[in-house]
């Protein structure tokens, strides 16, 4: 008897579909999967075996061919158990194979019955409906996280006798009185930073632009602090980006138990221990690292040049391209990498340079340390600012910084202006702008276009650095609602390059 259902693979950050096959017939009985399947995938056939005997569903003494098609799709993990068990059970006249055709199957099975949750259901939900599929079977954990797909019924299941009642009587388990999702706690507010004005002004462009930024300062300045209060003053995603970024926390099993969509920005800040694999995403079939969990969020580095210099580079072509390209022998794999850059280190290996009273540092140690962030990734950085140590009275006065409602309003309204004139051209961000374009929305006064030009040659700038001072240029002058680059504009963005002399970095 054979029978078929689908299920789904994930590569990269798509969901493919996998038919799963099964076919029942005379000789020794005998289990055997077949289609590119991982050590992971043929564990099902005792997951399997074991749950449909504790559902009192055992086995015939036949042959029991499975296979997962294409062959040439690598299958790996626990999500195709359920789907296995569903061509088995219609393949034994259980379930009525007439259902099979039009629905989705994905899920891990327990020795008992239990169907628990499984990565990537949202990608493979969106695919079902592509595929003009009218269910998608999944287990009652995820089930919240398929219904956010609209066009198709996602069906949650917690054990195998529910699935069988689905199959044979239509009964669609009880949803139960799910809770509302739960708040996240809000994002510490920028009114809690004391001083550090030039930084907080920073950040604000920064934001309002979607411009990489560094800050450098001695321990304890408060650049830590600032960094993680900079989600705060983000514009709220949109609705498309919540559904990416869902996509991407889905697939990578880190998608909060019982939300159904991420509505916030993500913060990522891995250790400076963290290897390139880890940051840039790898393995065999390569997984999200964390600029791609960072997509459309914040991406931390603090103590930046304690990072490995490999981990380091690793960032310079998705800042460029805003994506990351990995190639493994079968296939190549494209993640998606639009993330603001936000970094903190020392000046020094002891952090207290050029304070020469407290620094005691070698000039040759300050060079090495600085030197671990090579000139093409500094490139990519727009704004470097200092935050400087923070003194007695900043700590002590009583009246609190601007808070991060108000901060937020000011970025809204450069962001504003910015989609009224990139309407139609597919960008977002002054950060955004090709090349080829800067001229064309990078327009200055006289006044500004003769100090850059001085600037150009006393800064010995690249084509990059010149082009991202005209960038940040432009984001100055949206919030001050200027239409063209003036003067004051052009020598505030100049100022967020010009501890390159300062520091030597």
């Amino acid at each position: 008897m054979y029978n078929r259902i689908y299920s789904a693979a994930i590569l990269g950050i798509e969901a493919v579909p996998v038919t799963v096959e099964a076919d029942i017939g005379p000789g020794l009985p005998g289990f055997t999967m077949v289609g590119f399947i991982t050590s992971k995938v043929r564990e099902a056939e005792e997951r399997v075996k074991t749950a449909l005997k504790n559902t009192d569903i055992p086995l015939p003494a036949k042959r029991i061919t499975i296979n997962l098609s294409p062959a040439d799709i690598r299958k790996d993990g626990s999500r195709y158990d359920l789907a296995i068990a569903c061509v088995i059970l219609a393949a034994t006249g259980v379930i009525p194979s007439e259902t099979l055709p039009d629905v989705m199957v994905l899920g891990e099975l327990g020795l008992n019955g239990e169907i628990r949750p499984v990565p990537g259901v949202l990608p493979s939900v969106i695919l079902a409906r592509k595929m003009g599929l009218r269910t998608c079977i999944v287990p009652k954990s995820n089930r919240r996280e398929g219904s956010v797909v609209t066009g198709i019924r996602a069906v949650g299941v917690s054990t195998v006798g529910e699935l069988i009642r689905f199959f044979t009587e239509g009964v669609i388990p009880e949803e139960g009185t799910e809770e509302p999702e739960d708040a996240e706690n809000e994002a510490a507010d920028f009114r809690d930073i004391r001083g550090q004005e030039t930084v907080k002004r920073a950040a604000l462009i920064a934001v309002a632009g979607f411009h990489n930024l560094l800050m450098v300062g001695p321990p304890g300045a408060g650049k830590t602090m600032i960094a993680r209060r900079i989600p705060s003053i983000l514009p709220p995603p949109s609705p498309e980006e919540c559904l990416a970024i869902t996509r991407i926390y889905s697939i990578a099993g880190l998608l909060p138990q019982g939300v159904s969509l991420i509505r916030k920005r993500p913060f990522r800040a891995p250790h400076h221990t963290v290897s390139p694999q880890a940051l840039a995403g790898g393995g065999l079939v390569p997984t999200p690292g964390e600029i791609t969990l960072a997509h459309r969020g914040v991406l931390f580095l603090d103590e930046i040049a304690e990072f490995s210099r490999r981990s380091l580079e690793i960032l310079r072509q998705p800042l460029e391209d805003r994506e990351i390209v990995i190639a493994r022998t079968q296939a190549t794999y494209t993640f998606p990498a639009d993330f603001l850059l936000v970094a903190a280190m020392n000046p020094c290996p002891c952090g207290y340079y050029p304070d020469t009273s407290r620094c005691r540092c070698s000039p040759q140690m300050i060079g090495q340390y600085l030197g671990r962030l090579s000139r093409p990734l500094l490139d990519r950085i727009d704004l470097c600012t200092e935050a400087a140590a923070v003194s007695y009275d900043d700590l002590r006065k009583g009246e609190e910084g601007e808070d991060s409602a108000s901060i937020r309003r000011k970025a809204g309204a450069a962001l504003e202006r910015q989609k009224m004139r990139f309407e139609g051209n597919g960008l977002l961000f002054n950060a955004r702008i090709p090349a080829s374009e800067v001229s064309r929305y990078c327009e200055t006064t006289p006044e500004a276009e003769r100090f850059l030009r001085c600037v150009f040659s006393k800064m010995s700038l690249t084509a990059r650095g010149y082009h991202r001072i005209l960038k940040v240029a432009r984001t100055v002058a949206d919030l001050d609602g200027a239409e063209r680059i003036a003067l004051a504009h052009a020598e505030e963005a100049v100022f967020y390059r010009s501890l390159d002399s300062k520091y030597r970095i």
